[in-house]
């Protein structure tokens, strides 16, 4: 299968957090949406399946990276779904806090 992520959504998905500052800071649209899923969703996706398929902790490297570049913490992908929501079905509370500061200020 041919891999159809943006240069954005593959350091996501690799959850390389320093790849995608430099993709970002060179203009990579925060908010990109890429097969049907935004960056921030793919990112807290990553994150709670990474940690639940690996039993390690939970991360948030991606998730601030995003928001720190400016991508909308409420912001649903095509299919409805929110950043809050998947935060909230994998119990990622460090997403979860960090969506809640961003979404009141």
């Amino acid at each position: 299968m041919e891999n159809t992520w943006t240069p954005a959504h593959q350091a996501v998905e690799s959850e390389d957090a320093q790849t995608l500052a430099q993709l970002l800071a060179k203009g990579s649209d925060p908010d990109e949406v890429c097969d049907n899923i935004t960056l921030l969703t793919h990112a807290i996706d990553m994150e709670g399946d990474g940690a639940l398929q690996s039993g390690s902790p939970l991360t948030v490297h991606t998730t601030a990276v995003l928001l720190a570049f400016g991508a909308d913490p409420q912001l649903p992908d095509p299919g409805g779904q929110t950043p809050m929501d998947l935060a909230l079905h994998y119990g990622h509370d460090l997403a979860v806090k960090l969506l809640q500061r961003h979404i009141s200020s």
